[in-house]
């Protein structure tokens, strides 16, 4: 590809952090420009466009969605001569009358608005994103677990302060390592192996690239406190998919801990309100969880989800406020206990995790 690549990414989950990963990657050969932080609104781009300057060797974008026509906005605002779709899940789907299929329509404006002799990369193992357009034109590259994928993920195993997997480039087997837990981080770094290698980055560029990736704030930050406690802060957003990917990834890396869940209501999904937290609650009674808290009229939903599913009642409490969550989880919360803390970015539930830090913070 001749042309200044120009990447835009978009999907229901792994936006930035995907954007972030391919960003790292490129850096280290390439003067680029990137989003800053989550900056994804059409209006973020029109500023991006004025700051976007001839030396800068690839641009680097998010596309993100508030409603119908967004994509289209950004895609007429800077055209993509490249296009990730993550995957097309349940987020803002309140916006499309609750159906899935609309966020796809939604998110296809990005294929047929980007350069139609570029490069498309698409989720191989995400049922949904089947919905999307098909009359792309260039050449579409599918990343995934699956071996049928262009790129796929092997061997993955957590290992202290992160993960490694190894994948295959150019018919050779490579391990990459990512600073960051959870297989949909997997999923996010071949989509950004995927990018990097197609514009030609050699495999021990994207090991350097990967390996310097910085987590983004609120995005699964782990942080070490007294008393051998720890707690996740995964509050920057929240919906059904990624509130599985977050408790998935608690049970998975967290052996010898008491495990407490701690989530706020997850907003923007419209009809598909009710199904979604009754799906996360199912999904709890379903793994090794101690303990459920959940703030927010809508996340009691997941509490009495969870019940229903044969989760022990014992073990799971609604609060109303934040106030109250508190006083509870200070005295509630036990010695060796990970707590992980979820939920919609308006609910602030960062503040959970301020207090959690405040309260049982290392003693000097």
């Amino acid at each position: 590809m001749k042309e200044r690549p120009i990447i835009a990414v978009t999907g229901s989950a792994g936006k930035s952090t995907t954007k972030e990963m391919i960003a790292s990657i490129l850096k280290k050969r390439w003067d680029i420009y990137k989003s800053r932080a989550n900056l994804n609104h059409y209006r973020a781009t029109q500023k991006h466009k004025q700051k976007i300057k001839k030396r800068h060797q690839g641009i680097v974008l998010e596309y993100g969605m508030g409603g119908k026509g967004s994509i289209t906005k950004h895609c007429n605002t800077i055209k993509p001569t490249i296009g990730v779709i993550t995957n097309i899940g349940t987020a803002h789907v309140g916006y499309f009358g609750g159906k899935v299929r609309g966020i796809a329509k939604e998110k296809s404006k990005l294929i047929k608005g980007m350069k139609q002799n570029g490069i498309l990369f698409l989720n191989a193992d995400d049922p949904n994103s089947r919905l999307l357009y098909t009359g792309f034109k260039g050449k579409i590259v599918k990343t995934g677990y699956k071996q049928k994928a262009d790129y796929f993920a092997s061997n993955i195993q957590y290992v202290d302060k992160g993960m490694t997997f190894d994948t295959n480039l150019d018919r050779k087997k490579y391990s990459f390592f990512i600073p960051i837990f959870g297989f949909h981080h997997i999923s996010n770094a071949l989509f950004a192996i995927a990018v990097s290698h197609q514009l030609g980055f050699n495999a021990e560029d994207i090991k350097k690239g990967l390996e310097r990736f910085h987590k983004m704030k609120r995005r699964f930050n782990l942080f070490h406190l007294g008393k051998g406690i720890k707690v996740i802060d995964d509050t920057y957003s929240s919906n059904p998919h990624s509130a599985k990917a977050a408790i998935d990834v608690l049970v998975e890396s967290i052996s010898d801990h008491k495990r407490v869940v701690v989530l706020g209501s997850m907003l923007n999904l419209g009809k598909y309100s009710v199904q979604g937290h009754t799906e996360v609650g199912k999904y709890i009674a379903e793994k090794k969880i101690d303990l459920l808290f959940t703030v927010g009229s809508k996340a009691k939903l997941i509490g009495d989800s969870a019940i229903n599913s044969g989760f022990p009642s014992t073990c799971v409490k609604h609060f109303s406020s934040k106030k109250t969550l508190h006083a509870v989880l200070r005295h509630k919360l036990e010695a060796n206990s990970t707590i992980l803390v979820k939920g919609s970015n308006k609910l602030r539930m960062n503040q959970t995790v301020r207090f959690i830090r405040n309260v049982f913070k290392k003693s000097k």
